[in-house]
């Protein structure tokens, strides 16, 4: 995995965030029906019901403060204000019977809501 703000690497253990391979596959899927250089921004939002939630983006903008986490061809971008509510996180894709979505393993997290896409800290 690299990790790199701007274009700089950066350990993965001073980031700490990770994307896991089966994150990684989805994101490689989706970006296949993209613009050229699309990749998925990750950030957080306030609200939701538990105070937070998670937005998810394909875009192609990005930042000078960006985190930039590149793993088995998949990138995915975490701007510098978001990084710090979900240092320690994994972003991870889950398939289940009730359906597949991208979640986020948040240590930081003290509460979240029942479909896993807003927290509080």
């Amino acid at each position: 995995m690299n990790a790199t703000p701007s274009s700089a690497p950066v350990s993965p253990a001073t980031t700490d965030f990770s994307v896991t391979d089966a994150a990684a596959r989805r994101i490689s899927q989706i970006m296949k029906k993209e613009a050229e250089g699309s990749f998925l921004r990750l950030s957080v939002e306030g609200g939701g019901c538990s105070g937070f939630s998670y937005k998810y983006d394909v875009t192609t903008q990005q930042n000078d403060d960006d985190l930039i986490i590149e793993k088995n061809g998949a990138k995915v971008v975490v701007d510098a204000i978001s990084l710090e509510l979900v240092r320690g996180s994994e972003l991870d894709y889950v398939s289940s019977l009730m359906g597949s979505a991208f979640q986020v393993r948040n240590p930081q997290a003290t509460a979240s809501c029942g479909c896993g896409t807003s927290f509080s800290v």
